[in-house]
């Protein structure tokens, strides 16, 4: 069974446009069919101090696997782009992030993920390139649609 699921990328070492065309086009590839893509929106570092300022986008993403499984491969396609570590609590630059924000109307909590992405709708640099693709979806546990959430902040 098919779901729809956005996913929020960003870049902010590196040739940041090449980083994020090759996540799209590995998600194409491994993960299910691109939907669509936003543009891409420059934003400052959030959480840490860099010189780079970061390059996001928003997509959507029609896939077969489930969240947990999808979770490995977007982890793969990071590593494989060159990404080092995950943040655990402190950020870093970054050759490529690629987190789940939401998963159809899925709300989900394990340890290691959970759907919603419970700090989405404190970052504008995630909710403008979503609003940008999905404006009318509604956030399943806010109840307030992404374009909504999006003017907040």
């Amino acid at each position: 069974m098919a779901g729809i699921v956005y996913l929020g990328l960003g870049t902010n070492i590196g040739n940041k446009r090449k980083n994020l065309i090759t996540a799209a086009s590995l998600l194409a590839e491994r993960a299910g069919d691109v939907l669509i893509i936003s543009r891409f929106y420059e934003s400052e570092p959030w959480g840490f101090k860099s010189e780079n300022m970061f390059l996001n986008a928003a997509l959507k993403l029609q896939t077969d696997f489930v969240p947990v499984t999808l979770l490995s491969v977007l982890q793969q396609i990071e590593i494989e782009m060159g990404r080092t570590e995950k943040s655990k609590g402190e950020y870093h630059d970054r050759i490529i992030d690629i987190d789940i924000l939401l998963y159809d109307s899925l709300i989900m909590q394990k340890a290691n993920l959970i759907i919603p992405h419970p700090l989405m709708t404190e970052r504008k640099f995630v909710m403008e390139p979503l609003a940008e693709i999905a404006p009318t979806f509604m956030h399943p546990v806010l109840n307030l649609t992404i374009a909504e959430l999006n003017e907040k902040i």
